[in-house]
């Protein structure tokens, strides 16, 4: 297989999806992850219509160590000189206090947005030192930065993030493998929607009065900092709208 490949999780839509779109559009073949296999289906489908690359499905929750191994392994052996790993699978559950939060919705960021990466990284990374190439590009946030009130969890799984991305940028250093870590402020993705449990009115006002950052331009981010020469490492990237200047203080159009 002579195009690069890139493995995607959460790219059923949002940044995930935007980046799928912006690696194909460059050559990339992809290796995509979510949990919905129809929208995966639909992508798919879309991504060698439009740009004649290759794409390889591989619908399973990353929460779950067992099912990524088991996927993983399932893959072809010429899939598995894979380029690029975003860890772009993450989410967020409402605006609680930490002591109202509800501790299956606390317990699912946790597993998702940390034991998601760490589950990728045992996996993918090893066959990447064996390969002697690889970038790793985890998803961070504005919001690991510092905490916000209603965000405690979350904003600690994407400290979390920060910590587990320097953390493997130190253990990966005597090899030609990369890492980075992505932190958007405001996007507007389906994201807010599960934050606010399926409320779309509620994401909505969020973003009133504010052009957000969008999951398209994210992956141009994400592009940028893989497609850098090999000698140069992009550690860390903050964006944010122009209208945002911390992850609390926004400006909003009347």
């Amino acid at each position: 297989m002579s195009n690069k490949i890139v493995l995607i999780t959460g790219a059923s839509s949002g940044i995930g999806e935007g980046c799928a779109l912006k690696f194909a559009a460059n050559g990339y073949n992809l290796i995509l992850n979510a949990r919905n296999a129809e929208k995966l289906e639909q992508l798919k489908k879309q991504i060698e219509s439009e740009f004649g690359v290759s794409v390889y499905l591989l619908p399973f929750d990353v929460q779950n160590y067992d099912m990524a191994l088991a996927s993983l392994n399932s893959l072809p052996i010429e899939w598995r000189n894979i380029d690029v790993l975003i860890n772009n699978a993450g989410l967020v559950f409402g605006l609680d206090k930490e002591f109202d939060a509800n501790e299956v919705e606390w317990r699912t960021m946790i597993d998702t947005n940390i034991c998601g990466i760490l589950n990728m990284t045992k996996i993918v990374v090893p066959w990447m030192i064996e390969n002697g190439k690889g970038h790793i590009i985890n998803m961070g946030s504005i919001a690991g930065d510092a905490a916000y009130a209603g965000g405690g969890v979350y904003c600690a799984t994407k400290a979390a993030v920060k910590s587990l991305t320097d953390a493997l940028r130190i253990d990966l250093v005597d090899t030609p493998l990369r890492v980075t870590n992505i932190k958007p402020g405001m996007v507007e993705t389906n994201f807010s929607v599960v934050r606010f449990r399926g409320d779309k009115a509620a994401a909505d006002k969020v973003y009133q009065g504010v052009q957000p950052l969008t999951g398209a331009d994210i992956a141009d981010t994400v592009y940028f900092a893989a497609s850098a020469p090999p000698h140069v490492q992009i550690a860390e990237v903050l964006l944010m709208p122009t209208q945002q200047a911390t992850g609390t203080i926004v400006h909003r159009n009347n």
